[in-house]
């Protein structure tokens, strides 16, 4: 049956479409109807290296309610995502990254309208069973490990992935936590320009293949990859919101959006977010598919895959949200 409303105004229609195709879903009779089948169109997402895993449950299941739609994902370092869209005008019809800051400096205002947060993290050390030292490894001396001279230390690009930039700062807070002057840049010394990758899950196969002995990474890659992992203390693991005045002591400078600018990055908690570009060439998909991500089955798939949901997704551009989103998101107020 086709649901015409050509006399509502496009914001109405919008609405009425996705409340239409999210109800044919929970009945499970969206692949079998035609307003369904006449979204044949591709749903296009840019997104962290560390979503690889968790998207790919979430679009396999979006795409068995909706077949007709074709999805494209595009995995980088979250820096590297957002520029994709503000400095080489790629569109997009989803930015997913692994630091809501990023969206907020690189793509809001000029790309992007609004931000929605919903979903964090924690840094751990991963390793396998072959890595050098693993049967001596633990979460009070691992820094010490990872200074002996036989073993080889990987990161991720700081000024491409918040992983790299997160992994400076867990060794800024890593010195003053265990009160050892010059651990951070020793730590640097240990993991040298060749053991660096664009981002974070590029350095897996190298644990894998034993080219690498540990890898800084999130607490979700290790868990999805089946690695080892030290659960490094919260005073550093930037996701205890009680030591968030601690992880503000790190500061990282990066590269800004104009050749020339540098950002200052203080450390806070890993929380990722999403938003729709304002060029997004299929914003109702978008939604739509925003709203699965939101949705008890989303959050139980981010669960499922070691990316904790927020309790309830957050924007501080709650007024900007498509009406659509609006009931699934609460305003967040940074003040």
């Amino acid at each position: 049956m086709m649901i015409s409303v050509p006399e509502k105004p496009p914001v109405l229609q919008r609405i009425l479409l996705i409340s239409l195709l999210l109800l044919l879903a929970s009945c499970g009779t969206a692949k079998n109807n035609p307003a369904a089948e006449d979204l044949g169109e591709t749903l296009i997402i840019f997104h962290a290296g560390s979503l690889t895993v968790p998207l790919h449950e979430l679009t396999a299941e979006f795409q068995q309610l909706y077949p007709e739609i074709e999805i494209q994902t595009e995995a980088a370092g979250s820096r590297t995502t957002a520029r994709k869209v503000s400095e080489l005008n790629r569109e997009a019809d989803l930015v997913m990254s692994a630091d809501y800051q990023v969206i907020n400096t690189l793509l809001i205002s000029n790309h992007a309208a609004w931000n929605v947060l919903f979903a964090r993290n924690a840094m751990v050390v991963s390793y396998t069973e072959n890595s050098a030292y693993a049967d001596e490894i633990t979460a009070e001396n691992w820094y010490q490990i990872l200074l002996r001279d036989d073993t080889i230390v990987g990161r991720s690009n700081p000024q491409a992935d918040p992983n790299g930039y997160r992994t400076l700062m867990v060794w800024q807070l890593a010195e003053r936590f265990y009160n050892s002057p010059g651990l951070a840049e020793e730590l640097e010394q240990a993991s040298p320009l060749e053991n660096i990758r664009p981002k974070e899950t590029d350095l897996i196969p190298l644990l894998q293949t034993g080219d690498l002995d540990y890898a800084f990474n999130y607490l979700s890659v290790a868990v999805q990859h089946d690695l080892k992992y030290i659960d490094l203390p919260d005073q550093i693991n930037l996701s205890n919101p009680a030591y968030l005045d601690q992880y503000q002591a790190a500061v990282v400078q990066l590269d800004g959006e104009e050749p020339g600018d540098r950002i200052t990055r203080q450390g806070e908690l890993i929380i990722y977010s999403v938003t729709i570009p304002n060029s997004a060439p299929s914003p109702i998909l978008a939604e739509l598919f925003l709203s699965f991500l939101f949705s008890p089955r989303g959050r139980h798939i981010l669960e499922e895959q070691g990316q904790i949901p927020l309790d309830l997704p957050l924007s501080s551009q709650w007024d900007l949200l498509p009406e659509s989103l609006k009931q699934l998101v609460g305003p967040l107020d940074f003040n």
